[in-house]
């Protein structure tokens, strides 16, 4: 079961712990247009661009991904993300 926390304006995905598992989340984007995302993973930062119905797989020992409307997501590998007109849903 995934929970949602917000803190402070930042979203925080909860997941039971996977002990030794590296699952990367799944995101995709079913909006109109490409996006690109900023991913922070061990403190390391990157631009991830997805074309309009593009996917990639990401974060595969957590991470904090910022969406294009400035939303902050916290993921800690193997939620499934759909992002539409820049608004995300977390399953």
């Amino acid at each position: 079961m995934i929970r949602i926390l917000a803190v402070g304006g930042v979203l925080f995905s909860l997941t039971p712990a996977l002990a030794g598992v590296a699952v990367a989340a799944s995101i995709s984007n079913s909006g109109a247009s490409s996006i690109v995302l900023i991913v922070v993973e061990n403190g390391n930062r990157a631009e991830v661009s997805l074309d309009a119905g593009g996917s990639d797989s990401i974060c595969p020992t957590g991470c904090f991904v910022t969406l294009p409307n400035g939303d902050r997501l916290g993921l800690a590998g193997g939620e499934t993300v759909d992002i539409k007109d820049g608004i995300a849903t977390i399953k």
